[in-house]
């Protein structure tokens, strides 16, 4: 009988070891991607109803990941700001998507247009495109950059000036 329970303990260790090596740990962000890493593909759905895209098709471009909410006010604070940096950019070799988490259709393109923007907004009603980038229970408001190759590059939580301004030095080097 002990020797059963060994067993049973070295397998559960074992199992414990192989699970625990393949589960991203979230950094203090809540990311579970990292900068330098391939970005996780997924097919965008977008809301206004134009031909659903995997992001690996975008590969030869630059693309800004947005992840947003209707109810996040850090959110309607950021958007502002991610559509004057859509105006400058998107006649360039750039894609900005912002990725409306676990809302409905109309919210979403109500919530479009009640904060006047233009850049397309993408559905995520189970979350799952969003959790492929950051861990259960993390919060909105986080962009991702993805360079031509489709390598994550840069990445932003919350809204702050600093940040954000880092993050436009960084597309002006890459659209240049």
């Amino acid at each position: 009988m002990k020797k059963l329970i060994w067993i049973v303990i070295v397998f559960a260790a074992f199992d414990f070891c192989l699970f625990s090596q393949n589960t991203p740990v979230p950094d203090k962000y809540g990311f579970i991607v990292r900068v330098g890493q391939q970005a996780p593909d997924f097919t965008i759905r977008y809301a206004d109803d134009r031909k659903p895209e995997k992001l690996s098709s975008l590969k030869g471009k630059v693309v800004l990941l947005q992840f947003t909410a209707s109810w996040c006010s850090v959110c309607r604070k950021e958007m502002p700001h991610l559509e004057k940096l859509w105006q400058e950019n998107k006649n360039k070799n750039f894609r900005m998507i912002g990725i409306d988490l676990k809302e409905s259709r109309e919210k979403t393109l109500g919530f479009a247009r009640e904060m006047k923007i233009t850049y397309p907004l993408a559905l995520d009603p189970g979350g799952e495109i969003f959790y492929r980038y950051a861990a259960q229970g993390a919060g909105v408001t986080r962009n991702i950059v993805i360079d031509a190759t489709g390598k994550i590059v840069y990445v932003t939580r919350l809204y702050d000036e600093k940040t954000f301004s880092g993050m436009v030095h960084k597309l002006d080097e890459m659209l240049k």
